[in-house]
């Protein structure tokens, strides 16, 4: 409870329906004699309203190690006009219990302070019962640690951090050898009973990288793999903390530290710190135990969400990797050209390329390996790679293509790729082109009109073919050629041919637009013709600049 109310002027998160078991209600004046006791506080106390109005609850009932400080600290808070919660350790009947106490000030003739108390649920089977619900809702790390942290605080602890090692959020897998002296790690989430989530964060940064050094307990909970008590924090952490506004009269609010490690899958991640305020009980072997518990919980949580963020990094750095950022051809062409990955998919089997060759000249290339994702990615950037080598070599589109099918057919399980490969001379007009079991590409003239290039088709890639033939065009002024993959005509529930005829409407349309660029175009016909998530989809679309134009005999191919 203290938690979300603290945590009101932050971001709105979803939290669970509040549990009024338990609650009660009480006043107090600045000197700490209570001044009205509710039937709800006679409930959970035990105590009746005869018994302690008048009574300063310091001698009454909060008489623990520690607690008539902190009644001080919520009375010097409420005088300051300034809201105070913490988690304390009360007598109620055998045992004590924990009750969290939020304290605000009361304004009018009479001023004091409200208190609304509330028992907290035994830490146990019912918080790992919490713990299973509440935390890993999402594979986002930053948000799983801070739903480990919320259940923590205050039911368990009124203060926790949690920290994973740096090198498992930047290196692909643990390293074998970790020095054992020291280690660099990275704080996740923090959480304090008695500060708002804006405060803590502000101390206790989220993200922030620091170092264990050989005296901190938390690195020996790393090294060990064992739970470590302690009374105060390292000389290294203690420093580190008083340079934050008001933390070193917060460090000393706590008398007892937890570290637990934080280990999944055979391997240590990092560790958890808990903390308990002077006026509530010590860490006692059974909270020692559950701790473990709740961090062998969170350990799982943690690894499943940094393991999904690692393969995230790698998705996006493929897809800014594998394909071109910028492929420019010569000056005298104009090139725009969109990549639409399926689905969530980052990364998939399509790939375009543009290589500059001698005398103005430029090949493109659009290939389109079989698959999606990781898998589909790791043929693409083989062939791409070769494609992209072979055509800078100056060979021509059929011989390209021929190379890549002897490539493709020798590497392991063969995959299943299409490609056409057209080698453009803005100088001449022209373009030769080649294909193997891809889309033909399609001429679209300045008037809007189009043609499918009926080229010989060819077997894809990967079948061993051994020939592939080519066909060359001439290009008019002002005409457009389209490169593309299948994912853009064709799908479950569109065959190729009506595809096509709304690839050749939208493209006339598109390029036909008053004041409309070649890039426009391309993204207008690109979001009009993309299927529901069924495939990837590429377009090129290339045309002759004006000033590259020259007078060419022969008619354009139809």
């Amino acid at each position: 409870m203290v938690s979300q109310l603290a945590g009101a002027d932050g971001p709105a998160e979803p939290q669970p329906a509040p549990d009024l078991a338990g609650l009660a209600v009480f006043t107090l004046d600045p000197a700490g004699l209570v001044t009205t006791w509710s039937v709800t506080a006679a409930g959970l106390f035990g105590r009746t309203a005869d018994e302690m109005t008048g009574q300063d609850i310091r001698a009454v009932l909060l008489t623990g190690p520690g607690q008539r400080e902190l009644i001080g600290r919520a009375l010097a808070a409420a005088a300051a006009q300034r809201v105070w919660s913490a988690t304390v350790a009360v007598p109620a009947g055998p045992a004590d219990t924990r009750v969290s106490l939020h304290c605000e000030p009361l304004a009018g003739p009479q001023p004091g302070v409200l208190v609304i108390a509330q028992q907290l649920r035994p830490a146990g089977r019912d918080l790992l019962r919490e713990a299973a619900t509440r935390i890993g809702t999402t594979l986002d790390l930053p948000r799983t640690a801070r739903e480990v942290a919320d259940v923590v605080v205050p039911a368990f602890a009124d203060a926790m951090a949690i920290f994973v090692s740096e090198h498992l959020l930047t290196a692909d897998e643990p390293s074998a050898q970790q020095p054992a002296d020291s280690a660099v790690v990275r704080r996740l989430a923090a959480r304090l009973a008695d500060q708002a989530a804006v405060v803590t964060d502000g101390l206790l940064r989220p993200g922030e990288a620091l170092v264990f050094r050989g005296e901190s307990p938390s690195l020996r909970a790393m090294t060990t793999g064992r739970p470590v008590l302690f009374d105060r924090l390292d000389a290294d952490t203690a420093q580190r903390l008083a340079r934050g506004p008001g933390a070193r009269h917060m460090v000393s609010d706590y008398t007892c530290w937890l570290a637990v490690p934080l280990a999944a899958r055979g391997t240590v991640l990092g560790c958890a710190t808990f903390g308990r305020a002077a006026g509530r009980s010590r860490f006692e072997p059974d909270d020692i135990a559950l701790a473990g518990e709740l961090g062998a919980q969170a350990a799982v949580c943690i690894d499943n969400a940094r393991l999904y963020h690692r393969e995230r990094r790698i998705a996006y750095a493929l897809q800014h990797g594998l394909l071109p950022a910028e492929p420019r051809g010569p000056a005298g062409m104009e090139v725009a050209h969109r990549y639409l990955p399926v689905g969530a998919s980052v990364v998939g089997g399509d790939w375009y390329d543009i290589v500059p060759l001698a005398a103005g000249r430029a090949a493109l290339i659009v290939g389109d390996a079989m698959g999606h994702g990781p898998e589909a990615a790791a043929i693409m950037v083989q062939l791409r790679t070769a494609a992209h080598t072979l055509a800078g070599l100056e060979l021509p589109p059929e011989e390209v293509l021929r190379r890549l099918d002897r490539m493709a057919a020798g590497m392991p399980a063969a995959p299943f790729a299409s490609c056409v490969c057209a080698v453009i001379d803005p100088p001449g007009r022209s373009a030769v082109l080649a294909r193997a079991g891809h889309p033909p590409p399609v001429l679209a003239r300045a008037d809007g009109t189009t043609d499918v290039l009926e080229l010989p088709d060819g077997l894809p890639l990967g079948l061993a073919a051994g020939a592939f033939q080519p066909a060359q065009v001439t290009l008019p002024p002002g005409g457009t050629l389209a490169l593309y993959t299948d994912g853009l005509v064709e799908g479950r529930i569109r065959p190729r041919e009506p595809g096509l005829a709304a690839l050749r409407d939208a493209l006339g349309a598109a390029l036909t637009r008053p004041g409309s660029s070649l890039d426009s175009a391309c993204e207008t016909v690109t979001q009009a013709l993309r299927q529901r998530g069924e495939d990837d989809v590429t377009l090129v679309l290339a045309r002759i600049r004006p000033q590259a134009d020259v007078c060419a005999a022969g008619p354009t191919a139809r």
